[in-house]
């Protein structure tokens, strides 16, 4: 693997680095930067602005209006994203179900549901977890019964990340029963304002309400909404966390938050009197974490380049996925204990647009608190990490 970058590339990434200069807007970007949550507005805009450049759906085929980047191309796009101030590209159309339809959806499917991603006229959630299954998805219990022309679902679904924001919904549906629990699964396309679905906040620990309860009484979808063959979705749910796992290890996230994080470290001066990148044990603590990024880095690299010669991320999105969330909570830790009693207020309205009072403390603590409480979520979706443990010892350590 070469670890340096091909002019090619190079001369990407200044293109991606000019065109967010001249078209993300300044406010939204300085929202993301100091940890504060975009609107859906702003969320929206923001995928109009990609959209407008054919680089929001950056691992679908141009024929369908993907960007058919190259995995390094992904990278590029990331990091540079993520350094200006860019929302994060709510996945569950564009990076979930876009390219699920695109590897097991008919062609009808792909003509109808991802143009309208792409508009912006359908933003979709993800209806997998339910209560009692999670990480332990094979055990759902939503049934989808056959009637006719339509199939009747009844159950529930928990923790749908903005599913306030949704019209429709992917959900893994049972639609059998008997075997083993993966079989019998389906993968069904609902609308969120069908009669019968009902959808109820739940209030995290960061003060949010980005997640959400949903139940299906007796709602009615057509057979044409199922997603490849009745009985198969546990396949495509597969395929679909595959791809999500690799994301959630956040490279370039993780890299920006250890740039703000040592510059914190440089300016604050402990109960000592002496800055905190001198205090041996924090300097430790933040060399360590430094340290296990660089080499997730390298590993991310290596799977992307191999990625790019045709390989396909197996076991090793299990292993990013494990680490890179554990150095991401790391790092929201250390930066809550760098501000110390300035994390403490819970003051997230001193971020928002027009704010006309000043935060207590430096503006990087009002939101150090809340996402650390936040990141403690992302060791568990996606798949667990005790479930992330047991895949890669199962298929990498032959245990």
């Amino acid at each position: 693997m070469h670890l340096e970058y091909s002019d090619e590339e190079n001369a990407f990434r200044a293109e991606v680095r000019q065109y967010l200069a001249d078209n993300l807007d300044p406010e939204t970007a300085r929202k993301v930067k100091e940890g504060a949550n975009p609107s859906k507005d702003e969320i929206v805009a923001w995928h109009k602005v990609l959209a407008a450049k054919g680089w929001l759906a950056h691992s679908w085929p141009k024929e369908y209006g993907g960007a058919a980047f190259t995995p390094i191309e992904k990278h590029i796009f990331e990091e540079e994203r993520v350094a200006a101030g860019g929302p994060e590209i709510v996945p569950f159309g564009v990076n979930m179900l876009g390219p699920v339809l695109l590897a097991f959806g008919s062609e009808e499917q792909k003509q109808t549901v991802l143009p309208r991603i792409l508009s912006g006229e359908d933003w979709w959630c993800q209806g997998y977890s339910e209560p009692g299954s999670g990480s332990d998805l094979a055990s759902l219990k939503t049934t989808a019964v056959r009637d006719g022309d339509h199939y009747v679902v009844n159950g529930q679904k928990t923790w749908t990340t903005l599913g306030q924001y949704a019209n429709k919904i992917f959900s893994l549906v049972r639609t059998a029963k008997g075997g083993k629990p993966q079989e019998g699964i389906s993968f069904l396309l609902m609308d969120m304002d069908a009669p019968g679905v009902s959808i109820r906040p739940i209030r995290t620990l960061d003060g949010g309400a980005e997640v959400n309860e949903v139940f299906f009484d007796d709602v009615r979808v057509p057979v044409d909404n199922l997603v490849g063959e009745e009985n198969k979705g546990w396949t495509y749910a597969k395929y679909l966390l595959m791809h999500e796992r690799v994301g959630i290890a956040g490279v370039p996230q993780a890299k920006e938050e250890l740039k703000k994080l040592t510059k914190v470290a440089k300016e604050t001066v402990n109960e000592d009197g002496d800055l905190l990148i001198d205090d041996p044990f924090f300097a430790v603590k933040l060399a360590q974490t430094e340290i296990e990024l660089m080499a997730m880095e390298l590993t991310n690299l290596r799977i992307l380049y191999d990625a790019q010669a045709g390989g396909a991320p197996g076991v090793e999105s299990s292993l990013l996925k494990l680490k890179g969330t554990q150095i991401r909570q790391e790092l929201t830790d250390l930066t809550r204990r760098a501000y110390g009693p300035y994390a403490v207020p819970y003051t997230p309205e001193v971020l928002e647009t027009g704010a006309n009072e000043d935060p207590i403390g430096p503006r990087g603590a009002v939101m150090s608190a809340p996402k650390y409480f936040n990141y403690r979520k992302i060791s568990i979706y996606g798949g667990s990490n005790e479930i992330q443990r047991n895949i890669v010892s199962k298929m990498m350590l032959g245990l």
